[in-house]
């Protein structure tokens, strides 16, 4: 099988050598888009139960914080929807979702990947979060700058107030009674990293990269190797040479209207992603998986060739924190812009 023989294809070769045959045309001539359109439904629900157990180990972590900060009333008290469920219900009937299954995209696959990822770190299963991140990059050149988020759930846990609240709760309890030193220590525990969990993620992306670079490089051996390989994937990506109109308009708009300062464009568009990612880490480094969020959200809008099924990630995501947003302001200025500006995308195709 010749993977990248002409300018049709730019993904990986083991999802071609996966998918490839369900597409092929059957005996009768009929191609058999409905079986992949059936792998896709399969992946994006996989997708959304994983989404919900990641959103109920959120809601358990924030429930701990709020009890180490002597909230207990608080919590119990307050009236919270479920976040797993709110976000993983929003994943699977999006229409993006549902338009990626309709059109054999493979964002699902990738979607899938990304999930997989953020539930293994949140639920700080270094070997999970490896395969997932690996495989995520694989697929696609911008997961990488998830190895943040990553870093952080796997070293602190998942999301929990700022530092600082833990602080200024252990110096009251200090005031208050000097001789209480257990109360303090049990503050001190919420703040701490731990390296051990980041040591096992980086021996189980070293070996997971090892066993994708193999099965590639068999799977490539007679028509390039994976040198081809990279070439026309990361390569496609990071130099947009196809410039045909798609929904991400910055890019077709500044190179064709500034054909002559395509390089700076290319380095500036590329660059523009990775100089968001050091400060926005250090502004949320309590709340790691908001932080995933919120660099899936730049990726799908900032990547050279987004899709649907990028958006359909982000904004499932969006639904593990609906209580945190739920008095967020202008809410129904955004909800209807952002349906306005998804019913004029097509103009772009």
């Amino acid at each position: 099988m010749i993977c990248f023989s002409g300018s049709m294809y730019h993904g990986s070769p083991l999802l071609l050598s996966v998918l490839g045959p369900l597409t092929s045309k059957r005996s009768g001539g009929h191609h058999s888009h409905i079986y992949c359109s059936l792998v896709f439904v399969a992946v994006d629900f996989i997708a959304a139960m994983l989404i919900r157990s990641t959103g109920r180990t959120l809601q358990m972590a924030r429930n701990r914080s709020l009890k180490s900060l002597d909230l207990t009333k608080s919590v119990n008290n307050s009236v919270n929807v479920s976040a797993g469920d709110t976000a993983s219900l929003i994943y699977l009937w999006n229409p993006w979702t549902i338009i990626t299954c309709v059109g054999s995209c493979t964002s699902p696959i990738e979607n899938l990947m990304v999930v997989i990822m953020l539930h293994g770190a949140c639920s700080r299963l270094a070997p999970l979060a490896a395969f997932g991140y690996v495989m995520a990059t694989h697929l696609s050149l911008y997961p990488a700058i998830l190895i943040l988020p990553v870093a952080l759930l796997l070293g602190y846990g998942p999301d929990t107030p700022p530092t600082k609240v833990f602080l200024q709760k252990g110096l009251s309890a200090n005031k208050i009674d000097m001789s209480d030193n257990g109360k303090g220590t049990s503050q001190k525990g919420f703040g701490q990293f731990s390296w051990k969990p980041i040591l096992h993620f980086i021996l189980w992306v070293f070996i997971w990269s090892c066993y994708v670079l193999s099965l590639n490089s068999i799977i490539l051996n007679k028509v390039g190797g994976l040198q081809e390989m990279f070439e026309k994937t990361y390569g496609f990506i990071l130099t947009v040479k196809d410039l045909s109109p798609n929904i991400g308009v910055l890019w077709y708009f500044f190179a064709e209207v500034f054909d002559f300062f395509r390089s700076f464009f290319l380095i500036v568009f590329n660059m523009n992603i990775i100089f968001m990612v050091l400060p926005l880490a250090i502004r949320l480094k309590h709340r790691p998986c908001f932080l995933a969020f919120v660099y899936t959200a730049i990726v799908a809008m900032l990547k050279s060739y987004p899709s649907a099924g990028d958006s359909a990630l982000y904004l499932g995501l969006l639904g593990l924190f609906a209580n945190e947003l739920a008095e967020m302001q202008f809410t129904f200025f955004l909800f209807f812009g952002y349906i306005g500006v998804s019913l004029l995308s097509p103009v772009m195709h």
